[in-house]
């Protein structure tokens, strides 16, 4: 068997978990696993890593390495999949990567046409991230940001060519049909990124560095309730990025 990644995404409530074999250029699902709410992530990822490895006759030690979706999307989903990732990653010495959640999500969209793909962020917002496809890999259009739907709506006004796809969908398709986007431009799926182009997307360093595994972070885009809003303080000790470096 060709060098083999366990890659996954816990950017949504949906978990998505691949064991991704890689030669060259080349990436084949070996088995993608996909945990649906309301099944929570923290306590079925030990138990589904363990059963898919199992499956296939694996240890952890004869992985390639280990690739994570850094969002943006859900704060507690990210804490969880980076966390559980960086705890593997140390006590095994595997080399990890991360990627953008959303550039997942547009491997996974049509080529030749600007992509904007979207996650539901908080405060009735969404996370986008405009992309282009070019076969498999993507081409980033602009930085990854939060925004209203009517801001949605307004950028794609101004990109006619623009299409939109991604696991906000399911929630605001009206919204942005309200906002004056035609239905042809929303496109449906994916529902959640796939772990398996989170592992198309990675790339492994040379070796494995602990000192790049703890500055390892998720890609937040804006700051947690805790630390935005003076109602919810932030808990005692350091920030959240600051306690994921020590993990």
């Amino acid at each position: 068997m060709s060098p083999v990644l366990l890659a996954l995404d816990t950017s949504t409530l949906t978990l998505s978990l691949a064991l991704v074999e890689r030669q060259g250029d080349a990436v084949r699902a070996v088995e993608h696993v996909v945990v649906l709410p309301p099944e929570k992530q923290s306590e079925a990822l030990p138990g589904v890593v363990g059963d898919l490895l199992q499956r296939h006759g694996l240890k952890l030690k004869d992985l390639e390495g280990l690739a994570v979706g850094l969002g943006p999307g859900s704060f507690t989903g990210l804490r969880i999949g980076l966390a559980t990732v960086k705890a593997l990653a140390y006590a095994t010495g595997l080399k990890v990567a991360g990627a953008s959640s959303l550039a997942a999500v547009a491997l996974e969209g049509p080529e030749g046409v600007p992509l904007f793909c979207l996650a539901v962020a908080r405060k009735d917002d969404l996370y986008l991230g405009a992309y282009r496809r070019v076969g498999f890999a993507v081409e980033a259009l602009a930085p990854e940001t939060a925004m209203s739907p009517e801001e949605v709506a307004q950028r794609m006004a101004a990109e006619p060519e623009a299409v939109a796809l991604g696991p906000a969908l399911a929630d605001y398709r009206q919204a942005l049909e309200k906002h004056g986007v035609a239905p042809h431009r929303l496109l449906s799926g994916p529902a959640f990124p796939s772990a398996v182009e989170v592992g198309r997307l990675a790339r492994l360093p040379e070796a494995y560095s602990q000192e790049a595994l703890f500055a390892l972070e998720p890609h937040y885009v804006r700051a947690s309730e805790p630390e935005r809003n003076p109602k919810f303080p932030p808990l005692p000790g350091p920030a959240p990025t600051a306690r994921l470096k020590e993990d």
